[in-house]
Order: structure tokens, then sequence, then C-alpha cells
């Protein structure tokens, strides 16, 4: 499903254009603000140090790679987020 597009971040950032739009302030400050928990992102941080040294077993790579599609998306989102922000400022 690339239809021209360089990379699928590109596509997840085009899917995810129509949800954007409908931030309102609290909204898109919300998200612009979202961070992980300590838990969650020492584990992360583990798994990425495995990944790192080849050391993943399969259900830790399936388990990071969810990690990294979520937090892309998440990043997406917080960026549109940001830039929604910034155009409420300007006007």
């Amino acid at each position: 499903m690339r239809n021209g597009h360089g990379n699928s971040g590109e596509v997840l950032e085009e899917m995810l254009e129509p949800v954007s739009r409908s931030f309102g302030p609290e909204t898109a400050r919300a998200l612009a603000d979202l961070r992980v928990g300590k838990r969650m992102q020492a584990r992360v941080d583990k798994l990425a140090e495995k990944c790192g040294e080849g050391k993943l077993t399969p259900s830790e790579r399936a388990e990071y790679e969810e990690y990294v599609q979520a937090s892309t998306m998440i990043g997406i989102l917080q960026a549109k987020a940001r830039k929604a922000l910034a155009k409420a400022k300007a006007a």
C-alpha cells in the first residue's frame, strides 16, 4: 500500500491527517505532552539494547516491533498536535 510514497511513515502520516484535523487545543496539548511511563521506557530500552546485540527472542522481537510501530504513530500524532497548537497560537 505504498502508492508512490517513500516509506510506511509517510503512508501513516497521510492516513492520520484526518484524525489530526479534529484536534481541539486541549487534546492537542495533552497529546503533545504525552510520555510513556518509566517502567515501559525501561522495557523498551532493554529490548532496544538486546536488538542492537542481536539477542532478541522471537517473542521479544514481536514485542519490540509493536513498541516501534506505536511510537511511530504517536510521534506523528504529536508532531501534528504541535503544528495545530502553533497554528492556533499564530491566529
